[in-house]
């Protein structure tokens, strides 16, 4: 039994309960089945729901782990095991309420569960005690449109936790996680990593927008503490205590241009994305590699963090006779666009191509809106070899098949982890400068291979190239 607390919504429908049973995941609108929206009601499908708890609406991303229809004379019930905002159970009774549905939602929250909502409601949540425990924080994005690629980012942090603790932790002292939850707002992640800051972490590995990363490094610049962002990004931050490991656009594009237009059968792009840091230095990296391929652009938008309604970008698009598109929308931003783009036809005039379409987005954009959708970057599940297949077991023992698919953006979590205990062992010391010089001469074998640390924002590793296909990725190798 799940301790913690159990949190109730309901809604009653004016229709009978098989009926509205049928429609679970149709995102009808709000208030229509808490917006639930999935491709198939099925057991181990995704879905995505705006569940009224404590006082507002949260997005909460899970599974289908039981199911069970409603009979003449029993309530019907879809169970979640849900991966973000906390990991837990939530379920959704259809019972019948006269001629209409009563619809209600019982999620269970454990500590962990608890003390998100807490503080997300803004009470004060003490911090405990970690007495003789070497601290790092986590900085990741269990809310908001970024929780869809960091789905999986702090489950292999704590695996990798478990593993550097099983090996005899930081010279003899057990390392201890502590999570922070930026709401893919730059505001909120800077209050979330001074909290993090104040529990003892001097060291932060952050999983998270370019946007919240650029704001944290600013406000901690004289603190002291040693900051990590962990997966793609586009570099330029880097310093005596601060590094950006993970894929760079640059590298990204000239492994992923050749393929992409030989498989469009054209050479003209089509550059869209969200505005913030990242995507603009993915589009400004993507006018020279493309001119060095003889391509062409022939159009360009964004759209702000959090847009719904992509529609007047994508008739542009159409209009616009474009071969490829290079899309930069990230997180529940990417899998709204590209669910829109194949509802009205794009898919059927030309490929995709997204820096950051990862397992859990490509789950969550479905198997049929994700056709003609291409990725680059330095893992995927679908890597042959007996390290990574270990690694996959290891993963599933620990968090069960129904946890979200390992990404690139989570290994990346699971190494900087990794990387940063062997760091901190050889600097001998806790002084966050000694354990960043070691740390910007790393070298290690993951799952994705050998990854090399040469300086602050240096990271070499080999790059794959993948085409989505039903259930995951066909994946080639770069060049």
């Amino acid at each position: 039994m799940m301790g913690g607390l159990a949190l109730h919504a309901q809604t009653s429908i004016e229709a009978p309960p098989r009926a509205v049973f049928a429609l679970f995941g149709s995102a009808s609108g709000a208030g229509w089945l808490f917006d639930a929206t999935c491709d198939r009601v099925a057991v181990g499908a995704v879905v995505t729901l705006q569940a009224p708890l404590g006082g507002e609406r949260i997005t909460v991303l899970g599974r289908i782990s039981a199911l069970r229809p409603p009979g003449p004379a029993r309530p019907g019930r879809i169970e979640l095991r849900l991966d973000q905002p906390w990991r837990g159970r939530l379920r959704v009774l259809f019972e019948a309420d006269g001629a209409g549905t009563r619809v209600r939602i019982v999620a269970d929250l454990d500590d962990s569960g608890l003390t998100w909502l807490m503080r997300r409601r803004g009470h004060p949540v003490p911090e405990r005690a970690h007495a003789g425990e070497h601290l790092v924080g986590l900085l990741t994005s269990k809310s908001g449109p970024g929780s869809v690629f960091a789905a999986a980012s702090e489950n292999l942090a704590a695996m990798a936790v478990d593993e550097v603790n099983a090996d005899g932790g930081v010279r003899g002292r057990p390392l201890r996680l502590v999570v922070g939850d930026d709401d893919t707002d730059p505001a909120t992640g800077v209050a979330e990593a001074r909290r993090l800051v104040r529990a003892g972490c001097r060291t932060i590995l952050a999983t998270t927008t370019s946007a919240t990363f650029a704001r944290v490094s600013a406000d901690l610049r004289r603190a002291g503490v040693l900051l990590v962002l962990t997966l793609m990004n586009e570099g330029g931050l880097g310093g005596e205590l601060c590094m950006q490991l993970g894929e760079r656009p640059e590298q990204q594009l000239r492994a992923a241009v050749t393929p992409l237009m030989r498989a469009a059968g054209g050479r003209r792009w089509f550059l869209a994305g969200n505005d913030y840091v990242w995507p603009l230095a993915v589009h400004a990296m993507a006018r020279p590699v493309l001119a060095d391929h003889r391509a062409s652009i022939v159009g360009e938008g964004f759209a702000a963090l959090g847009t719904r309604d992509f529609a007047p970008l994508i008739e542009r698009i159409t209009a616009s006779g474009a071969d490829v598109v290079l899309s930069s929308f990230v997180g529940a931003d990417l899998v709204a666009f590209e669910r829109q783009c194949h509802a009205m036809g794009v898919r059927e005039r030309c490929r995709t191509l997204t820096l950051a379409l990862d397992e859990p987005t490509r789950e969550r954009i479905g198997d049929a809106a994700s056709e003609g959708m291409w990725g680059v970057s330095g893992y995927f599940e679908q890597l042959d070899g007996a390290a990574n297949a270990a690694f996959l077991r290891r993963y599933r023992d620990l968090y069960g098949r129904f946890a979200p698919p390992v990404s690139s953006i989570a290994e990346a979590a699971y190494e900087a982890v990794h990387l940063y205990a062997g760091a901190a062992r050889r600097a001998g010391e806790d002084e966050p400068r000694a354990i960043a010089r070691e740390l910007r001469s790393s070298r290690a074998r993951f799952p994705r291979g050998p990854v090399t640390v040469a300086g602050p924002e240096t990271v070499r590793q080999e790059l794959f190239v993948a085409e989505a296909v039903p259930g995951g990725f066909a994946v080639g190798r770069s060049g």
